[in-house]
């Protein structure tokens, strides 16, 4: 009786031995099973570029072309007799390659060529709308962070945001004494607003939970601005800065025509001055090529930093 219910240890190490040769039969096979179908799985596969669109690519080399085209052809028609003062396309394109041929020559202070005329330009549009950038970007953080600010600059943005620039040229004279420095003030004072309402705008946008997380976190302001705010306005500040870079190349033509020197500005009074309708012309065209140019760059900066 006591046998049948006890056993040896010698005979519970027989039973276990019996029990695992007894079920290996069973899990040999599931493990043969298991063992491909791991090693078969198909692997994720890898996603595929959308095919190119040709036609859409062939309408957005072509449409610009055919506006051209046809803004040149109305000016064909209507300078067809060649009997007005209004120069033909062939008679500004002749001349246009007469102009570029030797674009950097100089003659003088007053007699350079159009190469030094953009130049120079260039320059005081760079210089104007970087101080521009320097107080505009930082005011509209301060504006868009406190309501207290931004109820007391409101009035006076829009107050002063109207004003042409031919009106801000002659107060430029009077402090500055001197011609460069006047119309980098005109500059200045024109294309800062944009770039100011622009960042105010992206500031108050930012969602509150942002801020509310921020607290939460007792972040300083300086974390607050450079971690949550500049992300976050950064769309909104790189659009002022677009429209402010073409103010300050609308503006600088203004300037420099009342100012003088070195300038793609004066360069186009001192055409009309000498009645070459052609310069004007190709002045004309020059003017709204690098305004063009450099709206398309900050657009491609604009895209390289975008979330969406």
């Amino acid at each position: 009786m006591v046998s049948a219910v006890f056993h040896s240890p010698l005979d519970a190490s027989r039973d276990v031995q019996a029990s695992t040769s007894t079920e290996s039969p069973a899990a040999a096979p599931m493990s043969a099973v298991s063992t491909p179908a791991a090693a078969t799985s198909p692997a994720a596969p890898k996603p595929s570029r959308p095919p190119i669109d040709w036609g859409q690519l062939a309408f957005n080399a072509l449409a610009p072309v055919a506006g051209l085209a046809l803004l040149i052809g109305i000016w064909a028609l209507l300078t067809i007799k060649g009997e007005g003062a209004f120069p033909t396309p062939m008679a500004t394109w002749e001349a246009a390659v007469a102009l570029f041929s030797d674009p950097f020559y100089s003659n003088g202070p007053n007699d350079q060529g159009i190469g030094w005329n953009i130049w120079f330009s260039l320059k005081r549009v760079a210089m104007g709308f970087g101080l521009a950038a320097l107080v505009g970007i930082p005011l509209g953080f301060i504006i868009g962070r406190s309501k207290v600010i931004s109820a007391m600059l409101n009035p006076i943005i829009s107050l002063l945001r109207p004003v042409s620039p031919l009106a801000w040229l002659p107060i430029g004279l009077l402090v500055f004494k001197s011609a460069d420095p006047a119309a980098i003030w005109t500059i200045f004072i024109c294309s800062i607003w944009p770039m100011i309402i622009n960042t105010a705008v992206g500031v108050q946008r930012v969602p509150e939970d942002y801020l509310n997380v921020a607290k939460v976190l007792n972040l300083s302001e300086w974390k607050i601005v450079t971690k949550i705010l500049f992300p976050s306005v950064l769309p909104y500040m790189l659009t002022g800065v677009r429209l402010s870079v073409g103010t300050a190349w609308l503006v600088i033509v203004a300037a420099e025509m009342l100012t003088g020197g070195v300038g793609i500005g004066f360069w186009v009074w001192d055409e009309w001055n000498n009645l070459n309708v052609q310069h004007i012309i190709i002045a004309i065209f020059v003017i709204g090529i690098v305004g063009l140019l450099l709206e398309q760059a900050l657009m491609a900066v604009a895209k390289r930093f975008s979330f969406e």
